[in-house]
């Protein structure tokens, strides 16, 4: 097919990140919180709409700037403060006494973040996938490290990405919610959105014809299915560019995509929201 590499993986890679206007804003916005120094960042959204990409996206456009010191959580899920604190320390490379009590982990983390975020004048960022996962201990540990600050700056700008379920978590924490300084929310592609992110991956893998791979009416069928939701499209899409090279296939249709989805109906791995959509839309 002239491909080079997967196009339709459902990895965080950053190469395949497709920046729709929201995505594109988020990133934006992320990145002015950074500069101004301004604290928490909290980004929600549905399972599968591209959390974990645009983290992962984040921290790539970070390394390419200078005077930036970036780590990732990629599951904060800790029974108790102490882990929490440890796994933060670990994370940002601080060294700790063994054992440490939660006083010695706070001093450590405070003393690492003036020393570079005041004195070496570094913007240290962290950012929190799955954050839906934190507990009430643990974002109150985060709260406490939000307290660190300048007269003009806060010494950590933290990001929180999660599902929307973080949200009435937050609301429960009136001293955390006081702190957050942008609040977004990413939301399905629409359809030309959709369309644009599949030409995209395409390229980016290596494709180079003038014929297209996915036929107008297999984009919109795709749509119909996915509703929107990157990690659904690109699942489908792969789905069907394995059909055509196991047939011998030259593109994908309408018939191949249906042909498909009820494939997955019948097997029973379908969610029943989407396949009671699909049936109402053939009726």
């Amino acid at each position: 097919m002239g491909l080079e590499r997967e196009p339709f993986s459902t990895s965080p890679d950053p190469a395949f990140f497709y920046q729709s206007p929201q995505y594109r804003d988020t990133l934006a916005n992320l990145l002015i919180e950074f500069r101004l120094k301004r604290g928490l960042s909290v980004v929600l959204g549905d399972i599968g709409v591209g959390k974990t990409t645009l983290g992962r996206k984040l921290v790539q456009l970070l390394r390419e700037r200078p005077g930036f010191i970036f780590h990732m959580i990629l599951d904060p899920t800790y029974p108790s403060e102490d882990q929490f604190f440890n796994e933060l320390t670990r994370t940002m490379g601080i060294e700790c006494p063994s054992p440490a009590t939660l006083v010695d982990y706070r001093d450590a983390l405070e003393r690492f973040l003036f020393r570079r975020a005041a004195e070496e004048r570094q913007t240290i960022v962290l950012v929190v996938d799955e954050a839906h996962k934190l507990n009430a201990l643990s974002l109150e540990a985060l709260r406490v490290l939000l307290n660190y600050e300048t007269n003009d700056a806060k010494l950590l700008q933290l990001v929180l990405l999660g599902q929307i379920e973080l949200l009435p978590i937050l609301r429960n924490l009136p001293n955390v919610v006081d702190r957050i300084s942008l609040k977004g929310t990413l939301s399905p592609l629409n359809l030309t959105e959709m369309r644009e992110m599949i030409d995209f991956r395409l390229q980016e893998a290596g494709y180079r014809s003038r014929a297209p791979l996915f036929m107008p009416d297999a984009i919109e069928e795709i749509y119909g299915y996915t509703e929107g939701y990157p990690r659904r499209i690109s699942m489908l899409c792969h789905q069907a560019l394995r059909h055509l090279v196991m047939h011998q296939g030259r593109a994908v249709d309408r018939s191949l995509v249906e042909e498909l989805i009820q494939r997955e109906i019948a097997s029973g791995w379908s969610h029943p929201k989407r396949a009671r959509t699909l049936q109402q839309s053939n009726c």
